[in-house]
């Protein structure tokens, strides 16, 4: 395997007032060729909105695009009907085929900002009928534990019903996992299906803009050591073309620091 870091402070950033915003891949405003895409994952931005605020309705087509909240309500309105709030451990899955309208916002009755990852992938198949999933993970099992939450249509476990147990299903070949990784907490080895991965700690102690700060893992394999901090991520190339696709890849996850980490793994193709 081979790393090469993303760390937050090299992240693009916009602060809008109403909505602060960190972005791992081209986005909006931020363009950087070096950091487009991987595999199919093509958006990860880490989002904050102000209370009774957020993102008015506006359309997208031909992408999976997927919630994680970490804090705070999110509103979610689509034109297909659905209408719900989303609350931590919420995982909302919209796949747009030939095209959705939605709006994603604070609720009029929030008081506090809701932080969540906005997630899009590339889909393996163009022109698909729209759907929109809901998938809920407690912190319990997440707690030292890697969750598969999102997962390719077709896989164990993936149900295709609005709202199931198990991983959201996507169109797309990427499966995430979360965990919430305590103090000190070393985790089973994350084997790795796919050709590359991605690693990313979410800035769950408080918004910084500068160098990262807050809860410290290690990530190890093949003899490679990184230390990652919230905010931060970390490219992996699990296996090279010419490698020998039936050879086990893993990676080992370690808490270094003494506050728990909230940590997503990307298996992709």
């Amino acid at each position: 395997m081979k790393f090469l870091p993303r760390r937050s402070e090299d992240r693009g950033h916009a602060d809008h007032g109403w909505l602060k915003t960190f972005h791992t891949f081209s986005f909006a405003m931020y363009q950087d060729y070096q950091h487009n895409e991987f595999g199919p994952l093509r958006v990860i931005n880490e989002d904050r909105v102000a209370p009774r605020t957020g993102f008015g309705t506006h359309s997208h087509r031909e992408f999976e695009i997927f919630s994680y909240i970490v804090s705070g309500e999110l509103e979610h309105k689509d034109s297909l009907g659905n209408t719900e709030i989303l609350k931590r451990g919420a995982l909302q899955m919209t796949s747009t085929g030939t095209g959705i309208s939605h709006s994603e916002k604070s609720p009029p009755s929030s008081k506090t900002p809701v932080h969540f990852l906005q997630i899009w992938s590339h889909p393996h198949t163009p022109r698909l009928t729209p759907k929109y999933y809901t998938r809920y993970f407690t912190d319990a099992e997440k707690q030292n534990n890697w969750v598969r939450v999102v997962a390719p249509v077709g896989s164990d476990g993936v149900v295709l019903k609005r709202d199931a147990e198990g991983p959201a299903p996507v169109q797309s070949q990427l499966t995430m996992y979360a965990a919430l990784v305590g103090g000190g907490k070393k985790m089973e080895p994350r084997k790795m299906a796919g050709k590359k991965g991605y690693v990313h700690v979410i800035q769950t102690s408080g918004y910084v803009e500068g160098k990262a700060k807050g809860a410290s893992i290690k990530v190890v394999a093949d003899g490679q050591e990184l230390t990652l901090r919230e905010g931060d991520g970390v490219y992996v190339v699990v296996r090279d073309s010419g490698e020998d696709q039936s050879v086990e890849k893993a990676l080992e996850v370690e808490n270094v620091g003494d506050t728990t980490a909230e940590i997503l793994i990307f298996d992709l193709e």
